[in-house]
């Protein structure tokens, strides 16, 4: 009787899981935060501020957020670090609008496994994987994918860039594992030429469900242009960047235009100024310190200055 109630059981658990493919609880649409990765002044992760953060982008009204990825410098993170980092995002962000997509990546195989387990036990609504660093062929990138596929039981998405260097996914190879593995239809599309790729994939269309764009959404109003159905950048102009997808999809799109403008000044300052993402996620009260593992954050006077000239411009559009 033992036995019977326990499989009785097992079966009932996993017949609650969505299955592969199945339509997800919450959109795949619409602006997706790249979560950025709080640090105390000594270095090591702080988890309080990783749970504020969820605070912030909820108040924002952002789409979904995920985490870890590139510009959480999930590179420098331990593996007990992004375990703890994935638990805490799970308790912080149920019950709250945005969808939680937690990034499973490892250098190979056995290391995605292992975070895609963890991630599958948490329940959130999305998985994402970057490429293996460790591939050394697209039949690697394949395999990696496939398994990965054949153990998710929830939307998995396929980052085309960040795996080992000189290979990239061909659009063929995407839509194919798309139509084998339903799971695997949500891309992450930032290999050149993005907007030809990404047309490429919308020709894919129903086996690919999702396309969305990285690189700070720089070229996102042309891509919803083109029917394209959001962007992951970063997080501390994500307030601005739900403004301007509020604007656009509400046919403002002359409104989204001129905010868009006024954030492009603050995407640009980030690439001259190194660190003006962290200086904003503190001077926006989310984070503690600026610190990053990265890059030494040691910002002059009037890089600071600037920063706030250009941020002053952008504060009409802000929520939070």
């Amino acid at each position: 009787m033992a036995n019977h109630l326990t499989r009785r059981a097992w079966m009932s658990a996993m017949a609650a899981l969505p299955l592969a493919g199945a339509t997800p609880a919450k959109p795949m649409r619409g602006i997706f935060i790249i979560m950025a990765t709080p640090f105390t002044e000594s270095g090591a992760v702080d988890y309080e501020d990783l749970q504020r953060e969820v605070d912030f982008l909820t108040n924002c009204g952002v789409h979904g957020m995920v985490w870890p990825q590139m510009a959480s410098e999930y590179t420098t993170l331990t593996r007990e670090e992004r375990m703890r980092g994935m638990k805490t995002l799970a308790k912080a962000s149920a019950g709250k609008s945005p969808a939680l997509v937690l990034g499973v990546q490892g250098a190979g195989l056995p290391s995605a496994l292992e975070y895609l387990k963890l991630a599958e036990d948490l329940g959130p609504d999305a998985l994402i994987a970057i490429p293996p660093s460790s591939a050394s062929s697209l039949d690697d990138y394949r395999r990696y994918y496939s398994t990965l596929a054949e153990s998710a039981r929830r939307p998995l998405f396929i980052q085309t860039t960040g795996g080992a260097k000189g290979i990239t996914p061909p659009v063929e190879m995407i839509a194919s594992l798309a139509r084998q593995f339903p799971s695997l239809g949500y891309v992450k599309e930032e290999a050149a030429p993005v907007v030809e790729r990404m047309l490429a994939l919308s020709r894919e269309r129903p086996a690919v469900k999702s396309i969305f764009s990285g690189s700070a959404g720089k070229g996102m109003l042309y891509e919803w242009r083109l029917g394209m159905d959001g962007t992951m950048p970063g997080a501390p102009f994500s307030d601005a960047y739900v403004r301007i997808w509020d604007a656009w999809h509400a046919n403002d799109h002359a409104k989204a235009r001129d905010i868009f403008a006024r954030l492009l000044l603050m995407i640009n300052l980030d690439s001259v100024i190194p660190g003006t993402r962290q200086h904003i996620m503190k001077r926006r009260g989310v984070f503690k310190t600026t610190f990053s593992r990265r890059n030494n954050i040691k910002l002059s006077a009037k890089a600071v200055e600037e920063i706030e000239f250009c941020f002053e411009g952008l504060k009409p559009y802000l929520k939070v």
